[in-house]
């Protein structure tokens, strides 16, 4: 246990069913700012992907062990966020349990590897409902009940001392190509496109709004001779770790990050693929 203040609130993370994941790590350094965390996990998805790692199944509960033990309420919920109705359902769930939402982290992702010859109206399909369609209603759920509890936590005068926080993940698709993942950079490159007006349209209301592409990260994906190689030309010489999104997005969680918005910031170590 920590006795370090933790801001009161509640971080919510998605797409964290994998303890070696982005999504976990995010979790991790957010537990220790914030008094209460919530995620979300969709155990199928790490299955259907068919990377070179094997999903454990208990991965969800350990990590939520894990919270725990860093001094903070935690709780999650399996969800499949190409449901439309999951969103609301979602946030419903999380305030009952742990209170509103002042961070949202949009990590949950949905990637399959498909050309041009291979691109169907499925895979667009099911890659849009995910990494675009359900980060945009993920907001409107922030964004809506947000402003409600804005109101009831305004003086007389005004003031306010809460704020607000959305981080989306992304994947540097305005930064070079992306070939044989056509699905999935078009959704991304929509994501970055979303960031940047949302931060406008919510500003007033104290929320920022930013995109973080955290360049590649082993997170158990890469094989060992990919790896070496991309290690060979990386500027510091290795690749990123879940820990490197993780703390740049703890910054941008924070009160001290008030002034950053509409941003997407690629965290590569100077390493572009």
């Amino acid at each position: 246990m920590t006795s370090r203040k933790r801001a009161q609130g509640v971080a919510l993370v998605t797409g964290a069913s994998r303890k070696a994941g982005i999504g976990a790590a995010i979790a991790r350094s957010l537990a220790r700012d914030w008094d209460a965390v919530f995620i979300t996990y969709y155990r199928p998805y790490d299955h259907e992907s068919g990377l070179v790692y094997s999903p454990n199944p208990d991965d969800p509960q350990e990590l939520l062990a894990e919270l725990r033990g860093l001094g903070c309420q935690a709780e999650g919920l399996e969800v499949d966020l190409s449901d439309p109705t999951a969103p609301a359902r979602l946030f419903e769930t999380v305030e009952h349990t742990l209170g509103p939402v002042q961070v949202l982290v949009n990590n949950a992702t949905y990637s399959m590897q498909g050309g041009i010859d291979a691109l169907t109206a499925e895979q667009l399909d099911r890659t849009y409902a995910v990494n675009l369609r359900g980060m945009a209603l993920m907001c409107v759920e922030f964004v809506r009940r947000y402003r409600k509890a804005l109101g009831e936590h305004t003086d007389a005068a005004g003031t306010t001392s809460t704020f607000g926080r959305i981080v989306n993940l992304t994947s540097g698709q305005s930064l070079g190509p992306m070939p044989g993942e056509l699905a999935y950079v078009a959704t991304k490159g929509a994501v970055e496109a979303f960031t940047l007006s949302l931060s406008a349209e919510v500003a007033s209301l104290g929320i920022t709004v930013n995109a973080v592409d955290p360049g590649v990260t082993d997170t158990g994906w890469i094989s060992p001779d990919l790896k070496a190689r991309w290690e060979s030309q990386a500027p510091l010489g290795r690749l990123g770790m879940p820990d490197d999104a993780a703390r740049l997005i703890r910054f941008l969680a924070s009160a001290e990050a008030g002034w950053v918005t509409g941003q997407v910031i690629h965290s590569h170590g100077g390493f572009l693929v």
